[in-house]
Order: structure tokens, then sequence, then C-alpha cells
């Protein structure tokens, strides 16, 4: 038996996926041609964490997102006309069309857009969440972790203390080169090391919640295994055999997931026809 909990998840992530197909479909079709960073396959990690912290614990934390960050920005309750807007190169977009795909920033939700250099988002996240002492969440890619600046920023978190959750989306590549290749170490044994807690789990709902219990009291690293369905960039697809955690989801949430996702479908595609006619 599914609860509300699980179906505010998947509502969630059903926005970010129907999202992303059209900007798919837009690139595809020549509507943008700015680099674009998709999120398709690794929604369930955002969905589930702002059903968590907003609707559960009532939290409105600071956000640090990575670069591939549209299912971040929509899950923690960013408009959407706003993103087609920036996305498309229309005035009223979200960063004022300084942002593009990979730095949208939304006052409103706390969420501050990533500056493009690869995982600085960590340590900058670290000093607002140390000069603020607000609840604060920091995501990051599994390649970003490898920088030297984020390690010295974790150690930072875990000295003072700080009232933050450090996620790693970890769809296991850099671009195309898998981690097993880059390193021999995981990122929940470095957290260990900072003497924080660590944990390693994969993106399934059921996981993630097992450790609610320990966000914003002391700092908190969570490697999420997950899959990108597309490419690092652009429109093109990985693998068609890699798991999908949003098809497996709404296959066990049965009908009432199934009618949920084409309401939302159909939504998000008149969305997109209504500024794409704009062009």
């Amino acid at each position: 038996m599914f609860n509300n909990f699980y179906f505010e998840i998947f509502k969630k992530a059903s926005l970010c996926r129907e999202f992303e197909i059209n900007v798919f479909n837009a690139i595809k079709n020549k509507k943008i041609s700015i680099p674009v960073y998709l999120s398709a396959g690794q929604e369930y990690i955002p969905a589930t964490l702002a059903t968590i912290i907003k609707n559960n614990l009532q939290i409105n934390p600071l956000i640090f997102p990575q670069h591939r960050c549209h299912s971040i920005y929509l899950s923690f309750g960013g408009d959407k006309n706003k993103l087609i807007k920036e996305l498309l190169g229309l005035k009223g977009g979200c960063t004022n069309l300084m942002g593009g795909s990979a730095s949208i920033h939304s006052k409103k939700i706390n969420m501050y857009g990533h500056d493009g250099h690869m995982g600085t988002q960590v340590p900058i996240g670290v000093g607002a969440c140390f000069t603020s002492k607000k609840p604060t969440v920091v995501f990051m890619g599994d390649a970003s972790a490898e920088e030297d600046y984020v390690l010295g920023a974790l150690g930072w978190a875990s000295t003072k203390k700080l009232p933050i959750l450090f996620i790693v989306e970890d769809n296991n590549l850099s671009i195309l080169t898998e981690k097993k290749i880059r390193r021999n170490w995981n990122m929940h044994d470095v957290a260990k090391s900072f003497k924080m807690k660590g944990f390693e789990l994969d993106d399934n709902p059921n996981n993630i919640i097992k450790y609610k219990k320990f966000f914003f009291k002391e700092p908190v690293l969570l490697n999420i295994k997950t899959n990108r369905l597309f490419w690092h960039s652009g429109a093109g697809q990985d693998d068609p055999k890699k798991f999908d955690r949003f098809q497996n989801e709404k296959l066990k949430l049965g009908k009432k997931a199934h009618d949920l996702n084409l309401k939302i479908k159909k939504e998000v595609n008149n969305l997109w026809k209504k500024h794409l006619e704009k062009l």
C-alpha cells in the first residue's frame, strides 16, 4: 500500500521527467542552441529530498546545485515557466538569461546558481552555511567530488558541525569516464574519514528516507547511485538498457501514477508549446 508521500515524490519526478523530454526535443529541433545538461534519470533524488525536507520536515534550506540542475530547481518549487524562458532565451527567464541550463538561480526557493567551475558549489555552500547557520543542501556529481577544494570544504563542515547535507548524484560517469578508471575510493568513506556520517545507497526513495533523522542536525553525506539517461550535454541517449528509476516507480505505483503522469505530461507539453510559439 502506497501513501501520499510516495505519490508526492512521483508527482515531482513526473514533472521533472516530462519537462526534460521537452527540453530534449527542443534541442533536437534546434530550438535551444546553448549547452544543456539534462537530469532525466536522476530526478528521483531531488524529488525525494524535496518531499522529505519541504513537506515532511517543513524546512526551506539553502540550495547549492551542480550543473545538472533542472530537476533540483523544479523539485524544490522553481517556476517552470521561467525555466522554459531561460532555456529558450525569452524575456523573464529565471536567471534573466544569464544562467542558461547550468547556472539556474532562484531567490524564491533559496537556490544559488552554479558558477561553472567544477565542484565550487561545495565550498561556497559550506561558507554560506557557516555564515548563516541555516540548513543547507549541496549537490555535486561524482566527478566534482574529486576536486581538492571539495575535500577541504567537507573537512571544514565536519569540524564546525554545520547543519549541512551533501548529496553526491553518482551516475558513475565524468562525461564518459567511469569511476573505476578515475579512482579507487568512495565518497562515503571519504566523509567518514572526516568524522562525518557518510552513506552509500541507490535512488530508491525507501532508502533515502532512512537517513532523514540525520538531516541538518550534523553534517551528512549521501552518495546516491543513479543513472543519467541522456548524454553528458545535449540530446542523445547514453544507453537504452540503463535502469530507469522513474519508470520502475511508476510501474510499482500502478494506474493512479500512470494517470497522474499523463495529466502532467499534457500540462507540460502545452506549456512548452505555448512558449515555443513565441520564437
